[in-house]
This record gives structure tokens, sequence and C-alpha cells, in this order.
């Protein structure tokens, strides 16, 4: 285990938990030193530790950080899962790179946060791209921190399928943040806002199966309830009440920019899914 920041600390622990031989390097020592303490190997350089094991999980901050490391490591023979936050053309050269020294690689994108490692009921769970016979391989080892899920042999696929989802995540909160925004001068208690909030989130997100069901036919108006032009017809509404709450539109322009477009193209008989079509350049 190379990197005992937040996240790596929590994966080690649990591979220490399940009783897996565990070697760990951190380029700051005294992160290690409660390993130590423990009966757990601590190497005082990335290269020994990656020679004690064929497995080599590297969880550092950044891509950059990731060849730093290893470029005085020998990865012959040796398997290397990824699981440092990167992009997909990241992820893509590092494959290319790893296999360049002998080595095979997985990449992973990790969907929780520290506290939900090693608890299987907190729902985390981590993508898993690049070989599948590796990700076979060593899924058992690889499921004890946290659930994996396989997206394809394309090396950059966890990568994306991580930003992507996160991604959502934030326009999630920006979409609740603008709610919030919206009462906070008046008397109402945002903690009772917060439920019908989250409810309502709740009961929208089963759209997206029907924004991918379009995407993958081409046809965008199949099921349409509420119009694009309808749609358009009524964001007056919510700009005036924006201006009127004394709060910024700038959460909600960018997309209405992108309805407006799409509505001025001609297509008022679709829903909202034309719109992700103006995002590809």
């Amino acid at each position: 285990m190379l990197g005992l920041g937040a996240m790596g600390t929590a994966l080690a622990r649990a591979w220490m938990a399940a009783g897996h031989p565990l070697t760990v390097w951190n380029r700051t020592p005294a992160r290690a030193a409660a390993f130590d303490a423990e009966g757990v190997r601590v190497t005082d350089s990335a290269a020994k530790a990656v020679a004690a094991n064929t497995l080599v999980v590297v969880c550092l901050l950044d891509d950059a950080a990731v060849e730093e490391v290893l470029a005085g490591t020998d990865l012959t023979g040796k398997d290397l899962v990824n699981l440092t936050t990167s992009t997909p053309v990241q992820a893509r050269a590092r494959a290319e790179w790893t296999r360049e020294r002998g080595a095979r690689y997985l990449d992973g994108g990790i969907m929780a946060v520290p506290p939900m490692i090693g608890v299987p009921e907190a729902g985390g769970y981590a993508f898993y791209s690049g070989s599948r016979q590796l990700f076979e391989r060593h899924q058992e080892t690889l499921s004890v921190p946290t659930g994996t899920t396989y997206v394809g042999e394309d090396a950059g696929f966890a990568a994306l399928h991580d930003v992507a989802l996160l991604s959502a995540m934030y326009g999630m909160f920006a979409g609740a943040a603008h709610a919030f925004a919206l009462i906070r001068r008046e008397d109402i208690d945002p903690t009772s806002l917060a439920p019908l909030l989250a409810d309502w989130l709740v009961a929208m997100a089963p759209a997206v199966h029907q924004t991918a069901d379009q995407l993958r036919s081409g046809d965008y108006t199949t099921g349409v309830v509420s119009t694009l032009a309808m749609q358009v017809a009524g964001m007056p509404t919510f700009l005036r009440t924006a201006e009127q709450q004394g709060v910024s539109p700038e959460l909600l322009s960018p997309y209405f920019a992108l309805m407006r477009r799409r509505l001025a193209e001609g297509s008022g008989e679709e829903d909202l899914t034309g719109t992700i079509d103006l995002l590809l350049r």
C-alpha cells in the first residue's frame, strides 16, 4: 500500500482487519508509525514496498505524485492498482506507462469517503477499469475495503465514471444551494425545507433513465410530459423569484441558457435531453 493519507489509511486498516499481509509506505514516515506499532511491515522507500508483494495499491495525491513515487521502483511482474483520483486521459497514459515497465494495470475510482471504508452497510464502492483478468484475479482482495464495480477494459473508464457521478452530485448541490438561498431571508426554518427537498430530489432522480433511453435511441420526444417549450416559458418566474428574494441566478443561468439555445434550434417538443448535445464541443 503506497500512500497513507486519509483514504490510504482507511484502505490499509480494512485489509489489516481482514488479516491480509500488508506492507505500507508513506512519504511522511510519521503517518506510518502507527502501523509499525501494530506489526505491519513499514518500509522506508516505495521501491522496497513494491518489491514486497505482487499486488501494489497506490493511493496518492494526484497522477504526478504516482509517477514521482514509482519512478525509482522495479514494476516488472507487478499488478498495479491505482486508486489515485485522475482524469480518463491520465489513467490511459498511466496504463501504457505501466505496461512499458513490465507490469499490469488496473485503474480505480472510489465512490466513498474514508469513514465508509471497511463498513459494507455504508454503501460505498469503487469503480475499476482495465484488464478484466486482473480485476477478477484480485477482486476478492479489492472487495475487502469497499464494494467493487468493473466498468470496462478501457483503463480510463473508472475515472470517467467517477467524475461523471461526482459532476452530477455537484449539480445537485448547486440546485440545493439555490433552493436554500431563496428562503434564507424568510421566516422559514431550513430544517423544515430539507426533508421536502430531499424527497423531491429522490422523486426526480429516476428521470435519468428516460434521458439515457432517449440518448440511446436518438428520439428525444418519446414520453415527454413537460416539453422544452413549456419549461423555457416558465423560466422567467424562476428568475424573477430569485431577483425578488435577492438571490443571484448564477447557479441556474448557465442551464437556462442551454435550454434557450436548444429551443432556438426548433426542438420545443423535446424535453431537456437535447441540452446534452449542446455541451459536446
